[in-house]
């Protein structure tokens, strides 16, 4: 069963693929889906892409591995679509760019900038990339007798099957009824839960696989965490949403910055949902699963529910269920992030040409691949937020303070997004090759400094260098309404 679902997503998702295909008819297909994506449509694929690994499986992992902190998870990845709604999004869709150094070039007028904005870009969609790997592996292995590599392979061989059939339109339809996959794949298993919450509770309390008395504990005690922690991981998640590329490239894609707008509020309530029922699996898998299984590996926690607390039939059909959502999560992300690498790759180095496009898809995914396999999982969760404190110190305070204050310059950015980005870097490497699982907090969890930092350097070096006599005019023509 858990081959049929997994290979009917594959099919699926390539019907899609080939239906883009024939929608696709310009440069402008290719790249942004001819700005011509509806707010609902595009909602549902930035959902899509946005729930990734971290979501569907690691958020449930963290809970049950280290109890309370793991409900930030959640509130993080949903706040920074609130900083979208209100700060970017509208602008963003206004500046008529292309991709992020487009932006960046259109504001700043810099070389420069828009060199080490491609370099970020590619960087962070790689970083990206390795814990969908990661997470397909690890399903692969939990769910089926295939070896892991077979499911990360599937997942490069779907990604590029996608976006060089169609570009962005091929991965907007994609993503959009992936979302809905995943969820239907949380929610069902969720149900059925609900419905036996008295066998729940039994199995917690000792009549059955054994109560995981150390997560309960910690979901009581940890409520809300360590405050330096809470706060350096709220604030990385909910900034790192700003700098992500391909969540931003999406708001392109919306025919002007109303939609954009719109699009953010139907997201909101789509995420909000999608959450609250990973919450509601994570609070159950942390009460039912013995406390070895979890401790082993958390991440294939929600893979475990199923045996726990259902019979051997419906136990194979929810587990089969629960594959194909995971693997819809790992194709809709990776697909998004390789698109968004794809198109600054082929701007940059192949004038922006579909061929170019096509080759930069090429590159956005044979690093990531080699990645892979020259590492371990970090954890799916702990590794996203990673990615997401690199791009709150590097893209979100550029990208904040280019639109909101005039007096930004490109001196200003340029220092900003290399100091936030060596600092959060070297933070997060230095923890891991030299302290491993037991980093002090201020590297394990480095944006509650690299963040202002990057900030503070971003104002005194733009107030201590001379103005952009074209920066009001592109301020104006982001904030005014079109036509």
């Amino acid at each position: 069963m858990t081959y049929t679902a997994v290979l009917l997503i594959c099919a699926v998702t390539l019907a899609l693929a080939f239906w883009g295909l024939r929608l696709r008819r310009t440069t402008g297909d290719f790249y942004v889906a001819s700005r011509r994506v509806s707010p609902w449509m595009n909602a549902a694929a930035i959902a899509g892409e946005y729930l990734s690994a971290a979501s569907f499986l690691g958020v449930i992992g963290l809970i049950v591995s280290v109890g309370a902190l793991g409900l930030w998870l959640p509130l993080g990845y949903a706040a920074g679509f609130v900083m979208l709604l209100v700060f970017v999004a509208a602008p963003l869709r206004r500046s008529g760019a292309y991709t992020l150094p487009d932006f960046m070039m259109l504001r700043f007028r810099s070389a420069a900038l828009r060199r080490i904005t491609a370099l970020v870009v590619v960087v962070l969609g790689w970083f990206y990339v390795v814990p969908q790997l990661h997470g397909a592996a690890l399903v692969t292995d939990f769910a089926t007798a295939l070896p892991g590599w077979t499911g990360a392979a599937l997942v490069v061989g779907l990604v590029l099957a996608v976006v060089l059939s169609g570009g962005m339109r091929s991965v907007t339809l994609a993503q959009a009824v992936q979302y809905w996959i995943k969820l239907t794949a949380l929610l069902i298993p969720a149900i059925f839960i609900a419905l036996r919450w008295d066998s729940v509770q039994h199995t917690a309390s000792g009549g059955g696989a054994g109560a995981a008395s150390g997560a309960v504990a910690s979901l009581s005690e940890q409520l809300p965490g360590d405050p330096l922690v809470v706060f350096s991981l709220v604030l990385a998640l909910s900034l790192g949403a700003l700098g992500l590329p391909h969540v931003l490239v999406r708001f392109y894609t919306n025919p002007d910055g109303a939609s954009a707008r719109s699009t953010v509020t139907v997201l909101l309530a789509l995420l909000g949902l999608f959450y609250l029922i990973t919450v509601f699996l994570g609070v159950t898998a942390a009460l039912v699963l013995p406390d070895d299984d979890a401790a082993a590996d958390a991440d294939t926690a929600l893979l475990q529910l199923p045996a726990v607390l259902f019979d051997p039939l419906a136990s194979d059909v929810l587990l089969a269920l629960l594959a194909a959502g995971a693997f819809a999560a790992f194709l809709s992300t990776a697909s998004g992030l390789v698109v968004s690498v794809s198109a600054v790759v082929s701007q940059e180095l192949f004038g922006g040409s579909v061929a170019g496009f096509r080759w930069g898809a090429v590159i956005a995914v044979v690093v990531p691949v080699l990645l892979t396999v020259m590492t371990a999982s970090l954890g799916l969760a702990g590794a996203v937020a990673m990615v997401f404190t690199m791009a709150a110190s590097t893209v979100a305070p550029v990208m904040l303070l280019g639109i909101w204050w005039q007096r930004m310059n490109s001196a200003g950015a340029v220092a900003a997004m290399l100091t936030g980005g060596a600092a959060s870097t070297a933070a997060l490497l230095s923890g891991i090759l030299f302290f491993g699982s037991d980093a002090p907090v201020l590297l394990a969890y480095p944006g509650v400094w690299s963040i202002p930092l990057a900030f503070c350097v971003a104002v005194t070096v733009s107030l201590a260098t001379a103005p952009m006599p074209s920066a009001a005019a592109v301020v104006a023509r982001l904030h005014l309404p079109e036509g």
